[in-house]
Order: C-alpha cells, then structure tokens, then sequence
C-alpha cells in the first residue's frame, strides 16, 4: 500500500523534522552544521519557502517553513538531504544513509500555534539540557528571532511581526514566551500533529486541510513522545 503523500500546501507554514539514521548523529563537527545552513538558504531560495525558525541538534534538525507554491517543502527537502549527504559522505568517506527515512512535517495554523512551533523549536537544546538558555545553542535561530542577531536565511512571519509595533518591543514580546517550560499538553500535541503528519490547530483549521487535502487531518490515539523529545 503507498504511503500518503505529505500535506504541503501553498501559504500553510510547516513544522519539519529530520532525524538521523537509527538516532545517530547526522552532523559531527561545526563544518557540518555550516554546510547544511548554506544547503538550506540555498535550495529554500530556489524553491520558494521562507524559513521563519530552525535548530539543529546532533543527531536531527527542526524547521518552521512556508513554501509559496504547493509541493515546495517536499521538493527543498529532497534537494537540501541529496545534497547534505553526499557532502557528508565525500568528507568521512562513509557510505549508505543518513536519514532516517523520510522527514516527518505537519501543518500549522497562522496564530498561537505558529508561535507555539517556535517556541518548541527553538527550546529543544534545553529540553535536551544541552544548554540553560536558547541562545546559548549556536544552531538555532533563537538570536536572530529574540535578540535581533543578522541571519539572512530567516524570514519572519507576519504571525512574529504582529508581536511588536517596531523591531525592539517585538523581540521583547518574543524573549518573554521563552520565560519558562512549555507545558506538557502543548508538547504532546505538537509531537503528535509532527509524528502522523496531520494538522496543528483548531478544530476549524483541521476541518479546513482536511477538506482542501481530501484526508483526515486529526491525530489519532494517545501519542508517546519519543526518547529525548523531538
């Protein structure tokens, strides 16, 4: 039986995540990391997604993404993973994969879902307890989105915009939403919506990528977060 094919709609940001074969680490050493965020702004230019947030982990990668044309995300992520990989294996002279299978994605609505995908994203080094603070992970978009550190492969929601009438009060809006853990629930559904590819929102929002998809857009079923969250 085929599988689904990933919901990757036109103007509908996505939350993206990419793991390493078997959990293991897919980047080794800081050349790794520049590599694959060259990659990234390179190939999201060439297929039209404007990437809003991202972190990327030892052994996995987050991204907040919104392609401009329907099929966007699949056609960036295919090209930036051929082309990561092969770079990879050209440097450790490794052969086979690198990803664990496919990436997983789901969509978000444009409001406090959106900003709770940030959040979630830019939070998992100290969920990790890799670092005490967001901005103390080099890998991430965090100082760019909260303290206003130049990140040209970023581009800002209208969702972030709308915290803050100017740059400065905006990024204060943004700082305070990292002032403490996110709670269990919001955790469990982002991590479900991202594990089954389904929709991240209300109930009309679902009801809404469910109709435009022609599927279920609602998780099913009690989900278990994976080992060291996601």
């Amino acid at each position: 039986m085929p599988r689904p094919s990933r919901p990757d709609l036109a103007g509908i940001p996505q939350h993206v995540i990419q793991r390493g074969n078997d959990r293991q680490p897919c980047f080794f050493q800081e050349a790794d990391f520049l590599d694959y965020l060259t990659r990234l702004r390179e190939v999201s230019a060439r297929f039209d997604c404007a990437v809003h947030a991202y972190v990327l982990m030892n052994n996995h990668a987050h991204l907040l993404v919104t392609p401009a044309e329907a099929g966007g995300v699949g056609r960036m992520m295919q090209a930036l993973g051929r082309g990561y990989v092969g770079a990879i294996n050209a440097r450790y002279k490794r052969t086979g994969t690198l990803w664990e299978g496919r990436y997983k994605s789901c969509l978000v609505a444009t409001d406090h879902y959106l900003l709770a995908c940030y959040r979630y994203i830019e939070l998992n080094p100290v969920r990790a307890r890799m670092v005490g603070r967001p901005e103390d992970h080099p890998w991430s978009s965090h100082r760019a989105n909260a303290m206003g550190e130049s990140n040209p492969l970023l581009t800002a929601h209208e969702t972030y915009l709308s915290l803050g009438t100017d740059t400065c009060s905006r990024q204060q809006t943004y700082r305070a939403m990292f002032s403490g853990p996110i709670p269990a629930t919001q955790l469990s559904e982002i991590r479900g919506a991202t594990q089954q590819q389904k929709a991240l929102g209300d109930t009309r929002f679902r009801r809404k990528m469910a109709s435009m998809l022609g599927r279920c857009m609602e998780v099913r079923g009690a989900h278990r977060p994976p080992a060291n969250g996601l």
